[in-house]
């Protein structure tokens, strides 16, 4: 079944946002910034969208001065912050990338992150999404997730969906986060049949679930209920599923990597961005893959990109 768009003009993304150490030009300098999945999202949304469109973020931070900054941040960029939590006794999480060859590798300090609570007051989960046209999530805001989190998001997804909200999820694997890797394929085939839009990566698709293929990853996405999956695949042929509709998609041609970092939360922005827009499938894929090319080109997870 083909999604149809959004009659509300309003994303909300939902995830964690972290303090960013990334590498300089000089080696063993870093440069402090502030990211994350689903934040990388919103923050290129907010560039790749026109004014018609409202991008909020929803997560939750503490009460101490990196997490002032980062809100500040957020709203500098454009972003809504309205529905933040302000946690008292926690803070933000940090992560530091390490690069070799343009691809990352990371090390993370969240234990005291406070978006690991951002889902557990259903109340105000449910006023934060109410409105919304489009919600946004991956499986990282799943994997950080304490107590009953993750049942109230399901909740509060289920009634946002009802109201007309369409629900676009990144699987975004990443079996550091999870007690073991069965937890995490169960958790984010629960959330793909609650999503309306699924944008996987095949590679990592391929080393948890097995997928044979990119049609092998569409399939089983599709399979779980959602109306159109966008397989990206690095440098190889994207698969799209719209439907029962199949579509091959040729990459974008990129003359130097410098950083992979936001390479995957970018071309979901950009394909977001054409696709809220009225772009079909193939329009929105090129979009996606465009905006992306520019991102990892350049150092860090949010860089300056052409509209």
């Amino acid at each position: 079944m083909t999604v149809t768009r959004p009659q509300k003009r309003r994303i909300t993304c939902v995830g964690e946002a972290m303090v960013e150490m990334a590498p300089s030009a000089a080696p063993g300098d870093y440069r402090m910034g502030f990211a994350g999945d689903t934040l990388n999202t919103a923050w290129y949304l907010r560039r790749a969208l026109g004014k018609a469109w409202a991008v909020e973020y929803l997560t939750a931070v503490g009460q101490d001065s990196v997490s002032d900054r980062l809100v500040g941040f957020i709203e500098g960029a454009g972003v809504g912050t309205a529905h933040i939590a302000r946690i008292a006794g926690r803070t933000v999480g940090l992560y530091l990338i390490e690069l070799k060859d343009g691809e990352r590798s990371f090390a993370y300090w969240r234990g005291q992150s406070a978006a690991r609570v951002l889902a557990q007051d259903a109340g105000h989960l449910a006023r934060a999404l109410d409105g919304a046209g489009i919600v946004y999530l991956s499986g990282i805001t799943l994997a950080v997730l304490e107590g009953a989190g993750r049942a109230n998001l399901y909740a509060a997804l289920t009634q946002a969906r009802a109201a007309g909200a369409k629900v676009v999820f990144d699987p975004n694997l990443r079996p550091r986060l999870w007690p073991d890797t069965a937890t995490m394929c169960r958790v984010i085939m629960e959330a793909a049949a609650l999503s309306d839009v699924v944008l996987p990566s095949h590679e990592d698709e391929a080393t948890f679930f097995g997928d044979a293929d990119v049609r092998a990853t569409a399939d089983r996405y599709s399979d779980a209920g959602a109306g159109l999956v966008v397989v990206k695949n690095g440098g190889g042929d994207m698969l799209t599923r719209d439907g029962a509709v199949y579509a091959s998609h040729a990459p974008e041609v990129v003359a130097r990597i410098v950083d992979t970092t936001a390479a995957g939360d970018s071309f979901n922005a950009g394909f977001l961005a054409a696709w809220v827009a009225g772009g079909d499938v193939a329009t929105s894929v090129r979009a996606g893959a465009r905006l992306a090319a520019q991102v990892i080109g350049q150092r860090g997870a949010l860089c300056e990109v052409e509209g």
